[in-house]
Order: structure tokens, then sequence, then C-alpha cells
């Protein structure tokens, strides 16, 4: 199992780069993070893109929705929530990965900018994105969505939220679902794994990041139990298909095929798009061509998926 030869190449200044945040406030990596980040020149072209206010229960809730190009009737939607160990990013960083989504997929995207630990803990950040998807679903119509076409998303942390989100929304009585896409989620608070023995170091978002993440989010020892925090304590039957995005050479690599296989064992069909040669993070990275294709990839399995549910295929 090999490195991507681009990201090889990028391998020693992204790592020697990547910042301590482990021994940081939230507050402090959330401004180093935000410092670092540089909005590309030309943003790829989507057909529309507007700011819009979401009310929720604990106060609003900022969200961006992206139209792609060439779009006319009601299209799929997919709430996405962005990654950054559930304390920093926002939409502004995630910018670019929602566009190519939208345009790939054909479809709405809402981005969701959610409340970040550690000011707000667990399960503030799954309750705003379970928000969103609500509200996505009523408003439908205003919104020019199809509902039998509303599927869930996120990268890491955003991919925890994104199953806690398929997981609530199945517990509490909708909306339903027609995918979930969570590419190199965060799915269980287990740091012993062959993966984060092999990954753990020297390979992008080291182990003492990792860990900070969940102290972060779900401090309590006790709660990283619960199926809202930990997907894989779930019971997974009666979920929506899922595309599961996994990076050869992550830390997470082993709880994200462990979710995939799971899901599989409970009846849901799951599709693992592997590409071995990638790092935790790397499909962010548009300069990357792996990047580019794991994103036409991954939204290709969920058309398929789109597609098998408009013929009726279980």
């Amino acid at each position: 199992m090999r490195l991507d030869p681009q990201i090889a190449g990028y391998l020693e200044a992204l790592d020697s780069g990547f910042p301590a945040v482990h021994t940081m406030t939230g507050a402090e990596a959330r401004a180093v993070i935000k410092s670092r980040f540089v909005p590309p020149r030309q943003p790829e072209q989507v057909g529309a893109v507007a700011d819009e206010i979401v009310a929720g229960p604990d106060g609003p809730i900022p969200v961006r929705i992206y139209r792609p190009l060439g779009a006319s009737g009601a299209l799929p939607v997919l709430v996405y929530a962005h990654g950054g160990g559930w304390v920093f990013c926002d939409l502004d960083s995630h910018d670019g990965l929602c566009r190519a989504f939208a345009n790939l997929l054909g479809a709405v995207v809402i981005s969701v900018d959610y409340r970040l630990a550690p000011e707000h803990r667990w399960p503030a950040a799954a309750e705003d994105v379970y928000t969103v998807t609500q509200w996505t679903a009523r408003r439908a119509d205003a919104l020019g969505v199809d509902p039998a076409r509303l599927m869930v998303g996120g990268d890491s942390a955003g991919g925890n939220l994104a199953a806690v989100t398929a997981l609530m929304a199945r517990d509490r009585g909708g909306p339903a679902l027609a995918a979930q896409l969570l590419v190199y989620p965060m799915i269980a608070a287990d740091f012993d794994t062959r993966s984060y023995q092999l990954f753990g170091q020297g390979f992008y978002n080291p182990r003492p990041a990792l860990q900070w993440y969940w102290d972060q989010y779900v401090p309590s020892p006790a709660d990283r139990s619960h199926p809202y925090a930990s997907p894989l304590c779930a019971d997974l039957q009666g979920l929506p298909p899922a595309v599961v995005v996994i990076a050869g050479h992550d830390p997470l690599r082993d709880e994200g095929v462990a979710y995939a296989d799971a899901l599989a064992e409970a009846g849901v069909h799951a599709a693992q798009c592997h590409y071995e040669g990638g790092v935790h993070g790397f499909i962010t990275m548009a300069m990357l061509d792996l990047a580019q294709r794991a994103r036409a990839e991954a939204c290709g399995e969920l058309s398929a998926l789109l597609a098998e549910r408009a013929a009726g295929t279980p």
C-alpha cells in the first residue's frame, strides 16, 4: 500500500505544518486554522449561492445553499456537515467542496454552520444538522428540491454528524432520507485500532489531535458509548443506504470500514470507496487528482442510489 504520489510530495509540509491543536483552547485552534485558509481565486462556478438562517430550538443556524449549474425542476438535496474535529472550519472552509458536490450530483447542497465545541458540546452539533435536515424537508417546495431525494453527508467530524442525523431521523420519525455520504467519518473514540497504530503520526491529523477533538466535543467517556456520539454503538437497522469514503493512510480508516461493514450486516446497503493512497482530509485538497477522482466517484455512487430509489429497486 503506497501513498498517492502527489500526496507523498506534499506530506512532509502538510504534516509539519499541522498546528499542535491539542495544546490550544478551542478558540485558539479555530483562529490558527482560519488564519491559514486561503480561498481560491476563482471558485468553481455553480448556478447560485445564497446564505440563509435556519431557526433552531437553541438559536439561529447559518446555512449556505448551493444550486448546481443547469438546474431545473425539483432537484435532489444534500444537507452537508463540514469536518474540523467539531471545533473548527466553517462554511468558507468547505465552500469549494460543496460547490463540487452540487455540480457533480446535480443537486442542491445545504452546508450547515453548526455550533462548535468546546463552547457547545455534544450533542449540539448533531442537533443542529438534524434541525436543518428537518427544515429542508419542510421547505422542499420553496427550496426547489425533491424531499424523496433528501440526503445527508459530511467529512471527518461532519461524517459523524451525518451518520448521527440518519439515526435521529430514523428514531424520531423522520424525515425520510434517501442516502448518507460519510467521508472518512469519525465513528468511534477508539484510538488503538491498527490504523491508528500505523498512521497516528506522520500522516497529517495525528492521534493527539484526533483524541483532542473527542475531548472537546464529548469529554465524558460515558457519553462516548451513546449511539448519537459513536454511531458504531447503534442498532443500524432501517437506516438509509450509505456511501463511505475510506482513506488508506488515515488513522480513521478502520472505524470507517467497521461502520460500513456493520451497516451491511444490519441489512443496509453500504458502498465503500477506497482510496489507498489517501490521507485524512484529502478530499478537500482540490489540487490532488485523487481528490477529484474521489469526489466524482462518491457522487456517482450517490447518484446510482438515487436512481435505484426512483426505479423502486430495494
